[in-house]
């Protein structure tokens, strides 16, 4: 019903930036909430950051004040805009659809982008 994509990704030296970008498309009646999350190897998934119609914005301590999340959701699209990266930020950065309605009645659809990935040298 939904797909979310995401793009952005690559390799970047340590102390460099990137863009990453996601876009959902499908049966949307509108987004109230959309996250950012990561899975380093052998590391569990791990909420990175997380954004709502009201621009009310959460991050995880690792990423305080070097990552930015943003929200075009009149395009159905959420950014992250990743600064001062480290190498333990490298990771596959996976969007998920944190609230997305696809109906006036309220039903929601929940799921993963297929991921894109990071990699931060040293």
């Amino acid at each position: 019903q939904v797909q979310l994509v995401e793009s952005g990704g690559g390799l970047v030296q340590a102390g460099g930036s990137l863009r990453l970008s996601c876009v959902a498309s499908g049966r949307i009646f509108k987004i109230d909430a959309m996250a950012w999350h990561r899975q380093a190897p052998g590391k569990q998934r791990e909420l990175v950051a997380k954004i709502d119609v009201g621009g009310n914005t959460h991050y995880a301590d690792s990423v305080k004040g070097r990552f930015t999340i943003s929200e075009d959701f009149a395009k159905n699209t959420v950014y992250l805009q990743m600064g001062s990266l480290k190498p333990d930020d490298t990771a596959v950065y996976y969007c998920e659809a944190d609230r997305i309605v696809i109906d006036s009645y309220g039903a929601t659809w929940w799921g993963w982008g297929q991921g894109t990935q990071v990699t931060v040298s040293s």
